[in-house]
């Protein structure tokens, strides 16, 4: 059986809860430094990265852990 991909690239569709609602996007960009990013200190390591990820809907960027982060079925491996 294949081993399940567990990391994120730039162009994967995923979808995430924000305000009770379910919003889909796509991944801009993996940060594995702290930095600013989405108009916040995120504060990410090459251990504990996060993803930027760009709402489909409004086309504005926020940032969020990987466990947060669901992929959305039919774009990239399962």
């Amino acid at each position: 059986m294949a081993r399940k991909k567990t990391g994120l690239s730039k162009g994967d569709q995923v979808a995430w809860r924000s305000h009770g609602q379910k919003t889909e996007g796509s991944v801009t960009r993996k940060v594995d430094e702290r930095t600013e990013a989405a108009g916040r200190t995120v504060d990410a390591s090459k251990e504990k990265p996060q993803y930027e990820v760009k709402s489909a809907k409004t086309g504005r960027k926020a940032v969020h852990r990987r466990e947060s982060l669901h992929r959305e079925k039919g774009t990239g491996e399962p």
